[in-house]
């Protein structure tokens, strides 16, 4: 993976983690968001593990879509979810890219 694609990845992570703390002022929606980045966090690390680069993270990006979807349906839907999943898997990769064996920010 050329450093480029990793850097754009990542600014598109830092964007997403943006976006969930914009939502702060609405209580209620920051906290349906922060459940639905719990769930992905969570079926994350039974994907990932807990040893992984910076490159296998961005690699299970890829493909986190369809797994993320099913799991926030099943686990934590709220009112319109499916057009904050873009944001909720962002603001996931976002924090659990701190445990990369690789991370350095």
């Amino acid at each position: 993976m050329s450093t480029h694609a990793l850097d754009l990845t990542r600014q598109e992570w830092e964007e997403g983690d943006r976006l969930l703390e914009a939502e702060t002022p609405d209580r209620r929606r920051y906290e349906q968001l922060l459940a639905q980045v719990e769930v992905v966090t969570a079926e994350l690390r039974r994907r990932v593990g807990g040893t992984y680069t910076l490159a296998q993270l961005v690699a299970a990006y890829g493909s986190a879509d369809t797994w993320a979807r099913q799991a926030v349906a099943d686990r934590a839907p709220g009112p319109g979810w499916p057009r904050d999943l873009s944001l909720v898997l962002a603001a996931a990769f976002h924090a659990y890219q701190r445990g990369a064996s690789d991370y350095a920010s």
